[in-house]
């Protein structure tokens, strides 16, 4: 599916379905140096059974015109843009890492619109090290690295994963490497890290969530610790936490089956 919001292409992959009236509406947000390839699993699955699918790329990511946008808070103001310009009145928003992020802001600003947030991969605030911040502006490989890293749990960032002949560590680094060769100049990796590292709003929007709320956190995720998850799933009245086992930050790939399993279970329970 493609759009034009300010004038700019705006693409969301739909699982090759076309939406349709009477079915639920789910709309999946990638994270930081991503783009819609990191729910693969998921979005193909629940595209063909029941969903109306638009797993977005955000402006700069994937096949979405640039630029980056700097803050979470125009990123969701987007995200909604592009559902108001969809003809899609209300929608299930599911987000990863700075997806979640944004998710959780769309909520705040538009609470008649959001059916339901699943929030993966998650914790507020989400502050990152100066260390990274400064290689994502000036070492973008080195910061690409320590992501992957940090990001995958045990035996997928070695040569003893599972899946024969399969690198979930090395297709990660290549999907960013993809898109910070769009466009070197912009660093989108620095933009979209700075995102999460000055968004303050997050206690209040969570404090402001009435739809139900899903948390699914990785056991062994770095990056945004299941500690802090669980912390930011207090502020919200009645929501549901899942914490995948053997698990980093990547859960998505690392753990698709569970996170897919999780996200199925809970969107029943709204239907």
């Amino acid at each position: 599916m493609q759009l034009t919001i300010d004038n700019k292409t705006a693409y969301a992959y739909t699982g090759g379905k076309t939406l349709r009236t009477g079915q639920p509406t789910l709309v999946l947000i990638h994270g930081a140096q991503n783009d819609h390839s990191v729910w693969a699993l998921q979005s193909r699955y629940l595209a063909n059974h029941g969903y109306n699918l638009i797993a977005l790329d955000l402006p700069g990511h994937g096949l979405s015109a640039g630029p980056a946008l700097s803050r979470v808070e125009d990123m969701a103001d987007w995200v909604l843009a592009f559902l108001l310009q969809a003809g899609i009145e209300h929608a299930h928003l599911a987000g990863h890492s700075m997806g979640s992020l944004i998710a959780l802001e769309a909520s705040y600003r538009a609470p008649a619109v959001v059916s339901s947030l699943s929030l993966i991969g998650t914790a507020y605030p989400m502050k990152v090290s100066d260390a990274l911040l400064n290689a994502a502006r000036d070492e973008e490989q080195s910061a690409i690295d320590m992501v992957n890293i940090w990001s995958h749990s045990g035996p997928v960032a070695r040569a003893s994963c599972p899946a024969p002949g399969m690198s979930l560590h090395g297709m990660s680094r290549r999907l960013m490497q993809r898109i910070a060769t769009r466009n070197p100049a912009e660093k989108v990796f620095h933009i979209d890290f700075s995102a999460c590292n000055a968004y303050a709003n997050g206690e209040a929007a969570a404090a402001a969530v009435r739809c139900p709320a899903l948390f699914v956190l990785g056991q062994q995720d770095m990056m945004t610790p299941a500690k802090a998850g669980k912390a930011l799933s207090a502020v919200i009245p009645h929501s549901q936490v899942r914490v995948i086992a053997n698990s980093g930050h990547s859960l998505m790939s690392e753990q698709g089956d569970a996170v897919l399993t999780a996200m199925q279970a809970f969107l029943q329970g709204q239907r």
